[in-house]
């Protein structure tokens, strides 16, 4: 099992009194499943990939990621983890407009030894996969949105993960385009293995899943 929660939950403290974003959830992904994750707005999708990253604590509940305990493990002990084994895509892409699209998809390298040859090699390598390798030295701002979001891809990719947590990664999409990113995540996840879980609110999108997970008022619902 790549990842396994047991009693996951994570609740908020409001003026208004407690919020329970995710209440018990037991779940297991195995080392190439296709996770999609739907519901309402504020249901808790978002919350729950938070908290497989490592990047929010639960309340109470445990995180078991390959043989690491998330919840209980240190910061640092998470910025390692996250470094050399998780991809992220989000909604709005995320680049750093003053970058060139190659030295985007290097931002994931910069905490990890390595050689920059080496790194720059394989940056190249899946930018030429995405057929962006002649934009390589372009700006963001020079790329189409789908252009953008294969650079996001490429990113995810290139600390060589086991598993990519991707939020909303067609949210900016027109529904032509979205079927194409869609395609490429599907393709990463067979040819190579990777773990993906995707939060989403398009029935399309969802039916990209193997294991599909419908979240209601923080639980999961059939």
């Amino acid at each position: 099992m790549l990842i396994e929660t047991n009693g996951l939950s994570k609740f908020y403290q409001h003026k208004d009194g407690l919020i329970e974003a995710i209440k018990e959830i037991d779940l297991g992904f195995e080392q190439g499943d296709f996770v999609t994750i739907t519901g309402p707005s504020g249901s808790g999708k978002t919350t729950l990939l938070l908290l497989l990253a490592g990047l929010i604590r639960p309340t109470t509940g445990t995180i078991k990621f390959h043989q690491y305990h998330l919840h209980s493990a240190s910061d640092n002990e998470l910025a390692g983890i996250r470094s050399k084994h998780i991809g992220f895509i989000m909604q709005n892409f995320s680049l750093i407009p003053y970058l060139s699209v190659l030295n985007n998809v290097l931002i994931p390298l910069s905490l990890i030894q390595n050689r920059e040859k080496t790194r720059n090699d394989y940056a190249i390598h899946l930018l030429q996969k995405i057929g962006l390798k002649d934009r390589m030295n372009h700006l963001p701002k020079e790329l189409s949105a789908g252009q953008q979001q294969r650079v996001a891809i490429a990113r995810a990719l290139v600390n060589k993960p086991d598993l990519i947590l991707a939020d909303e990664p067609t949210g900016n999409l027109d529904p032509e385009l979205s079927v194409e990113i869609l395609e490429v995540l599907k393709k990463i996840n067979i040819e190579n293995q990777i773990t993906i879980a995707m939060v989403t609110h398009s029935p399309t999108a969802s039916k990209y899943g193997n294991i599909r997970i419908h979240i209601d008022k923080g639980s999961i619902v059939n």
